[in-house]
């Protein structure tokens, strides 16, 4: 039996608001149980270094956990004077994934960055935070084609993203803490909608994996992204 009684197969609860943030070009708070993400969207005029007089935009992400998201205070980062390894990390994942789907040259010379920032977390910070930025840039590119600033959307595909893990010899989707710290196993899938694969990260904690195991994960992960994919599409009609 799973800590949160879940079937297998079971997502937390989820809700996806998007417009959350007044000020930001987008925004989506994305809730996951009780880990908790707010993603927000901010439009640039220019391009980094390397992409200026190529016609494309950039596409980019931020990621950082708040002092008290967790059971002790998360020092902030900017006080230490850089960002650890984790974020760094995370970072560069939450932007490769939205620049997946996202067509550079119609987006023109200016640049989206999304900030993620976690508010409450309780696993899947990272999978949460994927999905709410998606939301989050289709709120924002909305913003230039409702303002003229662009006439047709650079947004090619959707992404969402779910961990899924062995716990107690079971593979289970959506993986809480207290289950993401007692798996045998653990993957964080970055899909889209219909099931491409844009990243995965896979980490034995014990034994090797074995093909079937992750066979089955990725099967529980396909079946979990249409879930998430379905909510995000709710979201951006609201």
């Amino acid at each position: 039996m799973r800590p949160s009684k879940r079937q297998p197969n079971e997502l937390r609860p989820l809700t996806l608001t998007a417009g959350f943030s007044r000020n930001a070009e987008g925004s989506c708070l994305i809730q996951c149980g009780n880990t908790h993400v707010l993603c927000t969207a901010t439009i640039e005029a220019g391009v980094p270094s390397f992409l200026k007089n190529t016609g494309k935009g950039w596409v980019t992400a931020e990621y950082g956990m708040l002092p008290r998201s967790t059971n002790s205070r998360v020092p902030r980062e900017a006080a230490k004077g850089k960002q650890s390894g984790r974020t760094q990390e995370i970072q560069r994942l939450i932007g490769r994934s939205l620049r997946s789907v996202v067509d550079l040259k119609l987006l023109g010379e200016r640049q989206i960055t999304i900030d993620c920032d976690v508010i409450e977390a309780d696993g899947g910070t990272r999978t949460a935070a994927i999905t709410g930025a998606y939301v989050a840039l289709h709120h924002a590119v909305n913003y230039l084609l409702r303002t003229g600033a662009i006439k047709q959307s650079p947004i090619i595909g959707q992404v969402a993203a779910i961990s899924c893990g062995v716990y107690k010899n079971t593979p289970v989707l959506d993986l809480d803490y207290d289950e993401d710290s007692a798996a045998t196993m653990d993957a964080n899938f970055v899909l889209t909608e219909d099931g491409r694969i844009i990243e995965i990260q896979c980490t034995a904690e014990e034994n090797p994996v074995e093909e079937a195991q992750f066979s089955a994960l990725f099967a529980l992960a396909k079946a979990g992204i249409k879930e998430l994919s379905a909510a995000q599409k709710k979201a951006m009609e609201s």
